[in-house]
């Protein structure tokens, strides 16, 4: 039985940030990006500027159209940690549609996390205490 090699549209590319993660769905189209079901020009202008940031940086680099629709889906986390998580799924997509280190070293100069996740996690708590960063109290009398 042969194997079927996955497409670019058969995968699914995610990005975390904080709590929150996005995962995008690439199918061919123009360039378009849908948020959660809805077009990402229904979004704030901020939240759509996040969006549109690493398909700008794309054609700018390496001045081509970008010939993938992107369907995002996000799930808990706030609403900005979800924008940020969006934007770092678009981000690893378009480096694995392209597979140009030029554009890699673009994206890392330009913001490294737009295609780094952040590490920072919660910091678990100490045996015995009470809170992470809660110290044991003392009595003087």
């Amino acid at each position: 039985m042969a194997v079927k090699k996955k497409t670019i549209e058969d995968r699914i590319f995610s990005g975390k940030r904080k709590t929150a993660v996005a995962k995008v769905r690439i199918k061919q189209g123009h360039g378009k990006i849908f948020y959660n079901q809805l077009p990402h020009t229904d979004l704030g202008m901020f939240h759509k500027l996040a969006l549109s940031e690493p398909i700008r940086i794309y054609q700018q680099e390496l001045g081509e159209d970008v010939k993938f629709d992107f369907h995002i889906n996000t799930r808990s986390g706030g609403k900005e940690a979800q924008i940020q998580a969006a934007r770092l799924a678009i981000a690893r997509a378009l480096l694995e549609i392209s597979g140009s280190e030029v554009l890699r070293k673009t994206f890392v100069k330009y913001d490294r996390n737009i295609i780094v996740q952040d590490s920072r996690r919660k910091e678990t708590c100490k045996p015995g205490d009470s809170k992470a960063r809660a110290k044991r109290q003392k009595s003087f009398r």
